[in-house]
């Protein structure tokens, strides 16, 4: 798949709508995401309010009464913990923030005792690029949530992205493993955290899967790259995942893509008892479209497969 063409598609099949718990839905971005998807037909709404509604939108949420609820918080702190209360009582299957920021939404997701961090996991932010010049669709992380993940998160974000893959029909991801130079080094704690991946690959711990490197993003993208420099690994130039070092190279990868590379960026936080959307509020409107849309595929596989 080169775009996200493919998720009317696959929304269109689904039984029932999805219940979404959406805190603050106070800039046009998120409405437009409310209209569409109401629209369409695939998703009901609980909306946790602090601020009141525009006249445009009052009317949307008229003409979809049925499968609109409106809970009015007192402040975006307020809004953002009954969201997640909301779906820590199995009100909601999806979650996802508008114009409140995103540490205020994740305290209340990592709260001990109405949290939504699965036991034993491992909180991540999965990407999905539609890139014009890259001829399939590539995944990536961590670009949110984890400053500089150790051997056991990573373990964990790979298999994350991996399982995502696969759920969009790749059936043998090819995961890069992305550094500044193709060498390992104990400068570069995750270089060494790179070969416990590649050692338990091999040991099919991910399934049928290729992850390689250290290497360079251009190197993972680009077969010619991967050539010149003599590497010889199955992953240049094909990469399907691209699994950064830090939050750093993850965002600033994000951001440059998306202006310089003209890409279409979907996300969601795994390792939650239900998807979550915390897209940037510079997002576009169709980012954060293809992420609720996304978002919701992942509540029905999850749902499909116990």
């Amino acid at each position: 798949m080169t775009e996200f063409a493919f998720l009317q598609e696959r929304l269109a099949r689904q039984s029932k709508r999805k219940r979404v718990v959406l805190a603050c839905p106070h800039d046009s971005h998120t409405e437009y995401v409310i209209t569409r998807a109401l629209d369409e037909g695939w998703a009901e709404f609980c909306l946790t309010t602090y601020l009141p509604l525009t006249k445009t939108f009052e009317q949307v949420v008229e003409r979809h009464r049925a499968h609109v609820t409106l809970r009015p918080c007192r402040s975006a702190q307020e809004a953002s913990r009954e969201a997640v209360m909301m779906v820590w009582r199995g009100e909601g299957e999806v979650l996802m923030k508008g114009t409140v920021n995103t540490d205020v939404l994740l305290r209340e997701v990592l709260n001990k005792e109405h949290g939504l961090l699965e036991p034993g996991k491992v909180l991540t932010h999965i990407a999905v690029a539609a890139i014009p010049s890259y001829p399939r669709m590539l995944l990536f992380s961590d670009a949110a949530v984890i400053p500089r993940p150790t051997v056991e998160q990573f373990d964990a974000i790979l298999t994350a992205c991996v399982d995502a893959a696969r759920r969009l029909g790749v059936a043998r991801p090819h995961v890069a493993l992305t550094h500044c130079t193709e060498k390992v080094s104990e400068k570069f704690p995750h270089t060494l955290s790179y070969q416990t991946l590649i050692e338990k690959s091999r040991a099919g711990v991910y399934g049928d899967a290729v992850v390689d490197g250290p290497m360079d993003v251009k190197t993972a993208i680009d077969a010619e790259s991967g050539a010149i420099k003599g590497i010889c690994s199955e992953v240049t130039g094909q990469a399907d995942i691209l699994l950064f070092p830090n939050i750093e190279s993850g965002n600033t990868f994000y951001k440059t893509i998306t202006f310089f590379a003209h890409a279409t960026i979907a996300g969601w936080l795994a390792g939650t008892t239900v998807p979550i959307v915390v897209a940037s509020r510079a997002d576009s409107e169709l980012s954060k479209y293809y992420s609720l849309a996304l978002s919701c595929l992942e509540s029905s596989w999850a749902e499909n497969n116990g």
